[in-house]
C-alpha cells in the first residue's frame, strides 16, 4: 500500500492475490488491510491537508500536469496491467488510460478556475464576498470494471481543489491501483497528499471511512445497493457524499432512424466492456417499422464478435469479472426465454478453446423482451442485449422512465423535434443523441434517481470537493 510517500505492508503482515479473469491464474499479491492501515492513510491525508491546501492553483496543477505526462509515457504499460488484471481487451485499455489521463489533464487546468466572486449589499456599509475551499480530506472507492480512470476521475478533482485523498480500489484490481499510485509517487506529489490502501474485504475499510471524524467526504462508484448504504451511515456524521451508481439504460431507436447505422452504434456501447459498463445499454427500444433490419444487422455484427484473452489480436470481448457475474447473466437469459423471450444468437456460457478457465459468456441477443422478465427491470453488467418494440414516442419514452435507475440513455432519429423532446423529457442525467460515447474529462457525469448524487467531469467535478464561504464586512 501507499501511506504517507511510502510503499508499506499491511499491519497484519497478511496479503491476498490478483487473478486474471480469462485464465484464472494467479498475477500478484496485494497487501490486505484492515481499520488499522485506514486510520493511518486517513491521519497522513490529514496531516497533509495544511500544506497541500496551503499551495497556489498554479503549484497543484503542475503535479497534475506531471502525473499526465507519466501517464502518456507509460501508456501501454499500464493497458498491458489492466488487460491482465481486469481482462478487457489491450484496445480497450489504451483507451481507458488515455480517457483517465484526460482527467489528470482537464484538473491541472480547472485548479486555476475556482472563482470567488462579490455580492451586492444591501447597506452601503456592507460588503459581501464568495470564496471557495477545499472540503478537506476525502475518501474515495472505486469499481473495477474501469480500475485506472475511475480512480483519476476522482483524485484528480479533489487535488485540484486543494483536498488530500485515501483510496480503496475495488478487491479484484488492486494491482492496476498500485501502478496508478505509482503514476502519482513520481509526478512528487507530497507524501501523505493521495494514499492507497488495498484489502480483499472491503466492509472494514468502507466502515472506517464512514465513521473516521477525519474524513470530510466519501466519493464511491459501485452498485445501488452499497451506495445507499453509505449515504445512510455518511448522514449521520453529515458528511459529504458524492455517489456515482448503476445504471438502466435505454437505446431508442425511432422509426426515422437509419436502423444499420442505430444498430452500429448499439452494439458498439452494449458490448463495451463486455458489458460491464453503468452506461451500457440495458433496453434497446426499436420502432416495430424497423425491428426487422435492426435485428439482423445487431445479429451480424455480434455473430462476427470474438471472445478470448484480451492480448490475443481480433479479441474484442474479455471474460466477466468473476462466477457470480457469469451466474446472474446466465440467470437473467434463463429467465427470459423461460418467459417467451427469442434467442437471436448467443445464450450460453463459452468453454472452447481454454475459455473454460475464465469467466466467458457469449455475445447474447434476444427479442420479444417483455416488462415481467428479470433483464427488463434489473441491471445485467453483462453481454447481454434484449430488444423491445415500441409504436409511439409516447410509450417508448414511459419504459424508457419506468425505472428507479437514472444514468445514460441513448436516442437514434433524424427529427429535431423528436431528438430535443427526448432529451429534455428523459429522466436520465446523459442523454446521447445519435451519440453512444457522450462523455469526456470536460463534461459533468452522473445520474438521476437512483443512480446517484453529485458529478464527476466537468466544472461540476471539481465543485463536489469546494466549500462555499460568505465573508461579510462592515467597513466604517
Amino acid at each position: 500500500m501507499y501511506i504517507n510517500g511510502g510503499w508499506v505492508n499491511a499491519v497484519s503482515g497478511e496479503t491476498f492475490s490478483a487473478y486474471n479473469p480469462s485464465n484464472g491464474e494467479k498475477i500478484g499479491d496485494a497487501a490486505d488491510g484492515n481499520q488499522d492501515d485506514a486510520r493511518q492513510a486517513i491521519e497522513a491525508a490529514h496531516r497533509a491537508f495544511g500544506p497541500w491546501s496551503g499551495l497556489t492553483a498554479y503549484q497543484r496543477s503542475d503535479y497534475l500536469d506531471m502525473a499526465y505526462q507519466l501517464m502518456m509515457e507509460q501508456k501501454e504499460h499500464l493497458a498491458r496491467v489492466m488487460t491482465e488484471e481486469q481482462g478487457k481487451p489491450l484496445k480497450a485499455a489504451m483507451g481507458e488510460v488515455q480517457y483517465g489521463a484526460d482527467f489528470l489533464r482537464w484538473y491541472a487546468e480547472e485548479a486555476k478556475r475556482v472563482y470567488g466572486e462579490t455580492i451586492p449589499a444591501p447597506r452601503s456599509d456592507q460588503r459581501f464576498i464568495v470564496i471557495r475551499q477545499p472540503v478537506g480530506m476525502v475518501a474515495a472507492i472505486t469499481p473495477w470494471n474501469y480500475p485506472m480512470s475511475m480512480i483519476t476521475r476522482k483524485v484528480a478533482p479533489a487535488l485540484a481543489a486543494g483536498c488530500t485523498v485515501v483510496l480503496k480500489p475495488a478487491e479484484a484490481t488492486p494491482l492496476c491501483a498500485v501502478e496508478m499510485f505509482k503514476i502519482f509517487e513520481k509526478a512528487q506529489i507530497p507524501a501523505g497528499v493521495v494514499n492507497l490502501v488495498t484489502a480483499l474485504n472491503p466492509t472494514p475499510i468502507g466502515e472506517t471511512f464512514i465513521t473516521h471524524p477525519l474524513v470530510s467526504k466519501i466519493t464511491f462508484t459501485g452498485s445501488t445497493d452499497v451506495g445507499k448504504l453509505l449515504a445512510q451511515k455518511a448522514a449521520k456524521q453529515i458528511k459529504r457524499v458524492s455517489l456515482e451508481l448503476g445504471g438502466h439504460a435505454p437505446f431508442i431507436v425511432f422509426e426515422d432512424a437509419d436502423p444499420v447505422y442505430a444498430a452500429k452504434g448499439a452494439v458498439l456501447v452494449k458490448f463495451l466492456n463486455t458489458g460491464q459498463a453503468c452506461i451500457s445499454p440495458n433496453r434497446i427500444f426499436v420502432h416495430h417499422r424497423i425491428v426487422g433490419p435492426f435485428i439482423e444487422e445487431f445479429k451480424n455484427r455480434v455473430s462476427k464478435m470474438r471472445a478470448g484473452s484480451g492480448f490475443e489480436k481480433g479479441v474484442t470481448i474479455g471474460p466477466l469479472v468473476n462466477s457470480a457475474a457469469l451466474e446472474k447473466v446466465n440467470r437473467q437469459v434463463t429467465d427470459a426465454l423461460e418467459k417467451g423471450a427469442t434467442l437471436i444468437c448467443g445464450g450460453k456460457r463459452l468453454v472452447d478453446n481454454h475459455l473454460d478457465k475464465g469467466f466467458f459468456y457469449a455475445p447474447t441477443v434476444l427479442s420479444d423482451v417483455t416488462p415481467e422478465m428479470l433483464i427488463y427491470r434489473e441491471e445485467t453488467f453483462g453481454p447481454v442485449a434484449p430488444i423491445i418494440t415500441f409504436d409511439t414516442e409516447e410509450s417508448v419514452l414511459s419504459m424508457a422512465n419506468d425505472t428507479h435507475y437514472g444514468l445514460a440513455s441513448y436516442v437514434y432519429t433524424r427529427n429535431l423535434s423528436c431528438a430535443m423532446r427526448m432529451f429534455e423529457n428523459l429522466r436520465f442525467g446523459i442523454v446521447g443523441i445519435n451519440d453512444i460515447n457522450p462523455t469526456a474529462a470536460a463534461a459533468p457525469f452522473g445520474g438521476m434517481k437512483e443512480s446517484g448524487l453529485g458529478r464527476e467531469g466537468g466544472k461540476e467535478g471539481i465543485a463536489e470537493y469546494l466549500e462555499t464561504k460568505l465573508g461579510g464586512f462592515s467597513i466604517q
